[in-house]
């Protein structure tokens, strides 16, 4: 899996005018009301508008796609080995199965039965090395499959993927779900473009970063119910959704919770929310300053007003966090408990700490991604009841990553991909991680990591899982007030919209047209 500045923009999308500062309560997914009971028909084309540029547009599966119309067309077309899932965060897809070895550094995958090319060629575990050693290659290949180097990738006859890490990962497959798309083995780059994929769906053209897609009739994950699908570019939320309301295209993907306030007020158009699409954290730095004392961290946390900032921020559009990154993951520890705001403890912590009341602190944000300013506001009101004062710093977007993040004793920061525990706690809270936020340390976190992904059995590595949670809510530089919903509005006629957060929400794969 690949998380990156790329993520951070679709997941910017996700909220990217859902922000408002205006008390409302939350809406109703209308989509399973629309879908109950109903049968799925075949036939029709779907229209369907996502975010980008046309001076961002690229074609290449293995490449950084900075459009998310760009990585909807993609995956259309081309399968990864896995994708998200519902029950379980890695869900089948070009893989039909997954095993590792006792000492879980041997992964062996195998290619589905009956999997072809577009053109009709079989799926061979060569054509799947090929493509992973290539996506290996890029620029961003260490940190999509990271601990897996070009050469530990082999196949094992015709069906068999092969790949080795370089340490014990019971995850492993977890990183097979978002880029490791299959093309054929030797495919040109300069016919990229151009590649046949193995997806539910054929390239009919494309033009300017829109696309038109029809249905793959011998696609191995199943059978396909609509025609077409055409994907429209847009480049803002408000544009798509003026778009829809129109009648131009019949989904908006992404769309945020402004355009949702607009629409659930139409009997004739859907709001699907997508829940635990976005972790909007504040950073507490750990490692020096004036939030270096957990006493300090721990009296923020009970400071701050979670129901409020969900309801004011998100405009109910979101969920009550706890201080816990991956809330979409179905190993998160729900039995938790819930942390509430009591300011007499908080009070009563900072002058355990020794915190300096008289000064004020500054919490410095951006305004790139709409909601993360307001977020900032919100907060220091409210720790101001406690006796904290809160000077709300706002940056230019480029600043802010070059001078703030990663460096900073206060800051906000957000996550597209709130999927997995695990995956957050390696790129952000282990020791040694690269984009350690909070520059946080804790031996006895790093050793519960360890474990669980050193562990194979899977009750046992839930438990230490849950060990690992409990010391990320009770110690980390993270304060996770709340978690936004991703937002797609569809017409009165589409069904079977995807549910999942992230990017789950390109499995059009199952949607159909009740007219």
């Amino acid at each position: 899996m690949d998380i990156n500045r790329r993520q951070v923009l679709w997941a910017g999308g996700a909220i990217g005018a859902s922000a408002l500062l205006a008390a409302c309560s939350g809406g109703g997914d209308t989509s399973a009301k629309a879908a109950a009971g109903a049968k799925p028909r075949k036939g029709g084309t779907l229209r369907v508008g996502a975010l980008g540029r046309a001076s961002a547009v690229t074609r290449d599966p293995h490449a950084t796609q900075a459009n998310e119309s760009d990585y909807l067309i993609i995956s259309l077309v081309h399968d990864t080995l896995t994708t998200p899932g519902a029950k379980t965060n890695t869900a089948p897809r070009l893989a039909s199965g997954w095993k590792a070895s006792d000492d879980l550094k041997t992964w062996r995958f195998t290619i589905a039965e009956g999997a072809k090319f577009h053109d009709g060629t079989p799926v061979t575990a060569e054509d799947a090395v090929w493509s992973l050693r290539r996506l290996r290659g890029t620029p961003s290949g260490a940190s999509r499959l990271p601990g897996i180097k070009a050469e530990n990738i082999k196949a094992e006859g015709t069906g068999t993927v092969v790949m080795v890490s370089d340490y014990a990962n019971a995850e492993l497959p977890v990183l097979t779900r978002l880029t490791t798309f299959v093309l054929k083995k030797d495919t040109k780059d300069s016919e990229i473009d151009k590649a046949p994929g193995t997806g539910p769906f054929t390239l009919d053209w494309f033009r300017s970063g829109n696309a038109r897609l029809v249905r793959n009739e011998n696609w191995h994950g199943g059978e396909v119910l609509l025609d077409a699908i055409e994907v429209k570019i847009f480049e803002s939320p408000q544009a798509m959704s003026n778009a829809l309301l129109a009648g131009q295209i019949d989904v908006a993907s992404n769309v945020g919770a402004v355009a949702a306030r607009t629409a659930e007020k139409r009997e004739d158009i859907q709001v699907v929310r997508r829940p635990n699409d976005m972790a909007m954290p504040i950073v507490m730095r750990t490692a020096g300053g004036p939030f270096a004392d957990p006493k300090v961290r721990e009296a923020l946390r009970l400071a701050v007003d979670r129901e409020a900032m969900v309801k004011q921020v998100l405009s109910g559009y979101g969920t009550v966090g706890n201080d816990i990154l991956g809330t979409g993951d179905p190993a998160y520890a729900k039995d938790i408990p819930q942390r509430t705001r009591d300011l007499a403890r908080a009070k009563s912590l900072l002058e355990e700490a020794g915190f300096d009341v008289s000064r004020t602190y500054k919490l410095v944000t951006t305004e790139d991604i709409s909601g993360l300013a307001e977020s900032a506001t919100l907060f220091a009101t409210q720790v101001r009841e406690a006796g904290v004062k809160i000077e709300v710093v706002k940056q230019e977007s480029a600043t802010f990553w070059d001078r703030t993040w990663l460096k900073g004793d206060l800051y906000t920061t957000y996550w597209g991909t709130n999927d997995s525990v695990l995956f957050l706690a390696s790129k952000t809270m282990v020791s040694e991680s690269a984009q350690n936020e909070a520059g946080w340390k804790n031996t006895a976190f790093d050793a519960a990591y360890r474990k669980t992904v050193g562990t194979k059995d899977a009750a046992a590595r839930a438990k230490v899982l849950r060990e690992l949670q409990q010391l990320e809510h009770d110690a980390s530089g993270y304060l996770l007030w709340g978690v936004a919903d991703g937002i797609d509005l569809a017409a009165a006629p589409v069904r079977g919209l995807p549910t999942l957060p992230g990017y789950g929400r390109v499995q059009l794969e199952r949607a159909w047209l009740a007219r």
